[in-house]
């Protein structure tokens, strides 16, 4: 009898060491990858460009180029308002626009590209100030996290009669 259970013994400690053995529990390492977007949810924006006109004011016509600056602020990432001012000079003299716009863009941060939507007003100033509105759209792209280039065009109409204005430049954003 004491053969018989020294034998059982022996073959449960052999068959418990066959079942031993290290054990180890692969952990799978998970990355999240950070969408870069170069357009900022809060920033600030000043733009220098070049301003090109053509319209009518009554029966006259003409056309104008110019240049000037402009600040931006974008309190989200798809709000801001601004204020710009230029200078164009045309066959119907010198004028001095300056006004504010209120802007909505829709970031495409894959392409670093932002379409964009614009209204506002101002007065232009040519001896006597003349009050407009305008309404436009257009696209900016970011070259880096702090540099873009940018064009747009509107149209403006009220005291200043009818006018198609496009724009391109650089917007420095901070």
């Amino acid at each position: 009898m004491k053969k018989i259970i020294l034998s059982a013994l022996c073959g449960i400690v052999v068959a418990t060491g066959v079942h031993a053995g290290t054990t180890s529990k692969q952990f799978k390492e998970v990355t999240v990858e950070e969408s870069l977007c170069r357009f900022r949810d809060t920033e600030f924006q000043i733009d220098a460009f070049y301003s090109g006109i053509i319209g009518s004011k009554g029966s006259k016509v003409g056309t104008g180029s110019g240049g000037g600056v402009g600040l931006n602020f974008f309190f989200a990432k798809y709000f801001g308002i601004g204020y710009e001012a230029f200078w164009t000079g045309s066959g119907q003299g010198e004028h001095f626009p300056a006004g504010g716009n209120a802007f909505f863009r829709y970031p495409i941060c894959s392409l670093n590209l932002a379409p964009y939507a614009m209204v506002g007003g101002g007065a232009a100033f040519n001896g006597h100030a003349k009050g407009y509105g305008n309404v436009g759209g257009g696209l900016e792209y970011r070259v880096t996290d702090n540099v873009g280039l940018f064009v747009d065009g509107r149209y403006f109409y009220g005291g200043v009669g009818n006018l198609a204005n496009v724009r391109s430049g650089l917007r420095f954003a901070f």
